[in-house]
């Protein structure tokens, strides 16, 4: 059997995983001592027609190293259900998924199970405004030899990166080096037809575009969004006597991504004559360029019936050659005046569009689409909690309803790692009952402590009517999401022509990030359970079943999959996407019998039993007993043929 160590970040530098991919998909660019060979790697986009750019820049600070590694690092926590909740009727079959704790380590344990799986990230990431709004926070505990070493720098630049990380800084450094790795997992989440948006203000938007094109890759820059935040009061709002009415929402895809556009204005549509190509609009027949650009499209026009002679406009031109004019006329698609007095123009036919939407504007104003400003965001979630101002500037949900409905179709996962006060799971929700989609929501919010003296309404509403002791903001982001579920519904039994949300998914699962359990990394480097100074065989059930989430999600299993129970003789498995997990105690002789009988059977449930991978807990397996199942599995071919992974995971 092959032994594995969990967490184990011994061996992850800045580049680990960037080289092991190279390895696997280009062997051919690696000699036998496992240098790389550039040479090689040339000829691999060469022959693909790739130029090899001579220009090149890239963006750097103190820190980015430092924000390297963290992005390669394994989790170095634990996830853990809320099973009280997510066992409630509303919930038990949701796919919806809000999880409590730092978002670094939260992406960590999704990068396998959510794996390019995420059709649209919306993130609002904390602002660097000088002031309160951001500090840098970090709980790891390199010495300044050990991040020497993992980060490839010398040791003057170890000590300034930790000075910085530990002095809660609010640099342009320290916020990149925040912001980095969680930008390089969400990449890795994106599907191919995937695509990122990110609000951000003046303070940080040039650096984070560098950041995202370094990240994403030029290439796959999409758009920059100008959102108008707010009307213009006429206050002044800097020294400069100048008032900043927008933000921005930067957009990076994948690979590929196409906005669905905004739905084409009908009402100028028409078909006064009856024409059988059905209806049109009135276009214009010149264009804006001068004769001296385009010379043959400036010639006299004339009416057949009439006789009347028309020019352009001056300074323009006709929209068409002389021939493809002469076929309009033929085809009596040019409107003349009978009376000579206004310029003709070009039936242009609704069924001859290509598509009945338009491109979507980079101005994203209230004047041009249906969304509001941010006093829009704080009124509605005002509203849901009674009129009670518990969170500072939360987006309005129309700006993300939009986005949603720009990328993905009426499936698909949307992600949101600063949840804050849930809008993007509001907006989800809100969106498919509209449309009847089957979007899923993923919402990532910090515990941050909610604090008294600056924000004495919320700390009150969640100590007094949530009943927490110690309120943080993933309360607020729980409770948003649960009322918002209930007044969607509430409002639709409300209107006139109510729609069926009964196959609506208006739960959700909670899960949370936890501390690796106590002495854990103090463990010997070899994987021997009589030399290990932690006992994973006193793990209580709940921390056995923590420490089962935590697996099955590095095992590339989704949060929402259904666990199978599976009993043996009198042993107790956990089956789910063919992983067969062994995790308690008391596995017999009697129990492997069930086990190679089960592998064998293709009988009733049994034919659809096929694990590919079997996982003990080796601190509940006695040497003995691991040679024991790894001996009979080794001299036992079942009927099914399964071949069976064996791992012993400490």
């Amino acid at each position: 059997m092959k032994k594995e160590k969990t967490s184990d970040n011994s061996n992850t530098t800045i580049n680990s995983r960037q080289l092991a991919i190279l390895t696997a998909n280009f062997p051919q660019c690696f000699d036998k001592n496992g240098d790389f060979i550039p040479h090689k790697m040339q000829e691999v986009v060469s022959k693909e027609g790739v130029n090899l750019s001579k220009e090149s820049y890239s963006l750097n600070w103190l820190g980015k190293s430092y924000a390297r590694l963290l992005a390669n690092e394994t989790p170095l926590t634990l996830l853990k259900e809320d099973a009280e909740h997510n066992q409630k009727p509303e919930n038990e079959n949701s796919e919806n998924l809000l999880i409590k704790g730092d978002n670094l380590e939260v992406l960590k344990h999704l990068r396998h199970a959510y794996s390019e799986s995420v059709k649209m990230i919306y993130i609002d990431p904390p602002y660097n405004t000088g002031n309160d709004d951001f500090v840098y926070a970090d709980n790891r505990t390199f010495t300044t030899e050990q991040l020497s070493q993992l980060a490839g720098i010398n040791e003057d630049e170890a000590q300034r990166i930790l000075e910085f990380t530990n002095s809660k800084s609010n640099s342009h450094s320290a916020w990149l080096t925040f912001i980095y790795p969680r930008l390089y997992i969400a990449r890795e989440l994106l599907s191919n037809d995937g695509v990122i948006f990110i609000s951000i203000d003046d303070n940080e938007q040039a650096q984070l575009k560098m950041l995202c094109d370094e990240v994403f890759g030029e290439s796959n820059f999409v758009c920059e969004f100008v959102w108008k935040t707010r009307q213009a009061s006429g206050k002044q709002i800097s020294n400069n006597n100048t008032s900043t009415e927008h933000e921005y929402i930067l957009c990076y895809r994948k690979i590929s991504i196409k906005f669905l556009g905004v739905v084409r204005d009908r009402s100028n549509y028409s078909n006064p004559d009856k024409d059988p190509k059905g209806d049109w609009a009135k276009h214009p027949l010149d264009v804006g360029s001068t004769k001296y650009e385009r010379p043959n499209c400036f010639y006299e026009l004339v009416d057949r019936k009439t006789g009347n002679i028309y020019q352009a406009n001056p300074n323009r031109v006709w929209s068409f050659t002389p021939d493809s004019m002469k076929k309009l006329l033929d085809k009596e698609e040019i409107i003349f005046d009978p009376n000579g007095k206004n310029k003709p123009y070009l039936k242009k036919f609704w069924s001859e569009l290509k598509s009945e939407f338009k491109p979507i504007s980079s101005w994203l104003d209230k004047k041009v689409f249906d969304i509001g400003y941010n006093t829009e965001g704080t009124k509605l979630v005002n509203t849901l909690f009674n009129g009670n101002k518990i969170f500072d500037y939360p987006k309005p949900q129309s700006v993300i309803n939009l986005l949603t409905s720009q990328v993905t179709t009426k499936n698909g996962i949307v992600l949101d790692f600063f949840a804050g006060s849930g809008t993007t799971a509001d907006a989800v929700m809100q969106l498919n009952a509209e449309d009847g989609g089957q979007r899923k929501c993923i919402s990532v919010q910090l515990d941050e402590s909610i604090n008294e003296k600056k924000n004495k309404i919320a700390y009150d509403f969640v100590k007094d009517e949530l009943e927490q002791d110690n309120p943080t903001i993933f309360d607020i982001t729980k409770e948003r999401i649960l009322r918002a579920g209930a007044k969607i519904q509430k409002d639709n039994q409300a209107s006139k022509e109510p729609k069926d949300l009964s196959k609506q998914d208006f739960g959700f699962k909670v899960f949370e990030i936890l501390p690796m359990f106590e002495g854990f990394f103090g463990e010997m480097d070899e994987l021997d359970e009589q030399q290990a100074l932690f006992d994973g065989s006193q793990l209580s059930d709940d921390e056995l079943q923590t420490l089962l989430t935590s697996w099955m999600a590095n095992d590339g299993v989704k949060l929402t999959a259904k666990v199978e129970k599976v009993v043996l003789d009198k042993y107790t498995a956990c089956y789910v996407d063919k992983n067969l997990y062994l995790m308690d105690k008391g596995f017999t002789t009697d129990d492997l019998k069930f086990l190679l009988e089960k592998l064998d059977s293709v009988d009733g449930d049994n034919k659809n039993f096929q694990p590919t991978k079997l996982v003990l807990f080796g601190y509940n397996f006695k040497s003995k007993h691991q040679r024991e199942i790894s001996e009979a599995l080794n001299n036992y071919t079942n009927k099914k043929q399964i071949e069976l992974d064996r791992i012993i995971r400490y």
